[in-house]
């Protein structure tokens, strides 16, 4: 196997905080870091995975915020363009990863910002007013809760990789 000394990075993973370790690829120090993203996915030492959600709400924030500016209440995109757009880009940012970060959706902080993303784009398709719940937004908009979506994609993945283990131990035992 050979590594890139360049690209190479380690990370301790540990709740406790430790002493940086020395490990050394080919006689040169290989960099410790405290946070790396692997397939996508912001993975920090004590594996919270807030860097990621906040990574990710903030990208699809800014994002939203920029196509606010061609959909205004009276003029510019429409709701049925706007949820497309929803569906197809901002909701697959936001749903990347989730079956390996769905256990963190048990902490409301982290429940809150991902609501908090889906809030600002259902009021744009709505165009409706910041003080209508997100819950009545999704109902107008005819989306679903981005909570619901995460769990629903995790059982998903889960159903396909357990029928798919199923076809395995079925074609061995044929």
């Amino acid at each position: 196997m050979k590594f890139n000394e360049g690209k190479s990075k380690v990370m301790l993973m540990s709740r406790r905080k430790r002493k940086e370790i020395a490990i050394y690829l080919k006689n040169k120090p290989i960099p410790q870091v405290q946070r790396l993203k692997y397939s996508g996915i912001i993975v920090d030492r004590k594996l919270t995975l807030k860097e990621h959600i906040n990574y990710i709400t903030t990208k699809c924030t800014k994002l939203i915020f920029s196509l606010s500016n061609s959909s205004k209440l009276n003029w510019g995109l429409n709701h049925k363009t706007l949820k497309t757009i929803y569906l197809a880009g901002i909701l697959t940012l936001l749903l990347y990863g989730a079956p390996v970060w769905c256990k963190v959706m048990t902490l409301e902080s982290y429940k809150a910002k991902l609501i908090r993303a889906q809030t600002i784009i259902n009021i744009k398709i709505a165009k409706g007013y910041r003080t209508v719940s997100n819950e009545t937004l999704c109902l107008l908009t005819g989306l679903t809760p981005i909570a619901i979506k995460i769990e629903e994609m995790t059982k998903l993945l889960s159903t396909h990789k357990r029928q798919h283990k199923q076809k395995r131990a079925n074609r061995q035992y044929s």
